[in-house]
């Protein structure tokens, strides 16, 4: 949803469908939601252009690729060189997302690796990019809670 526009009360009805449904039809949508197609039809295009509802990549399991590591990589970067950094972090293909943080580091850097010395081989790559300072690798051993936004609504 674009970040200036609030869900409405038709928006959190049919996102908590997509949410139970994300394969459903414009018509089991209107049917589940009790709006009409028109409606659903119109919200689906307004969500599509506005970033309201987010890739389908999220949505694949990258154990499935090969890929059974998960690990995060604080970063602490040159500042005057952060563009670049971004840049040669999206040409490893193993880092799946970089977030720019505050305060205490830089990047947070989500990373998947086949196996502990695959990861090994990766953090290595992050920290051969010019303007990367220092790393610290933290493995993610369980998910404890998987990412949700249902209880928003």
């Amino acid at each position: 949803m674009a970040r200036n526009r609030m869900a409405d009360r038709t928006d959190r009805t049919l996102l908590r469908e997509l949410i139970r449904d994300p394969a459903a039809t414009i018509v089991a949508l209107a049917s589940a939601t009790g709006l009409a197609r028109n409606t659903v039809r119109a919200r689906l295009t307004r969500y599509d252009e506005d970033g309201t509802l987010r890739s389908f990549q999220n949505r694949v399991d990258p154990a499935v690729l090969g890929y059974p590591l998960r690990a995060y990589v604080v970063t602490s970067v040159t500042q005057r060189k952060l563009g670049r950094v971004g840049e040669s972090l999206a040409e490893i293909p193993e880092v799946v997302e970089v977030l720019g943080l505050t305060g205490i580091t830089d990047l947070l850097i989500r990373v998947v690796a086949k196996d502990a010395d695959d990861l090994y081989r990766i953090a290595g790559r992050i920290l051969d990019v010019d303007g990367v300072k220092r790393t610290t690798t933290g493995l993610v051993m369980r998910e404890m809670v998987p990412y949700r936004v249902e209880q928003l609504l």
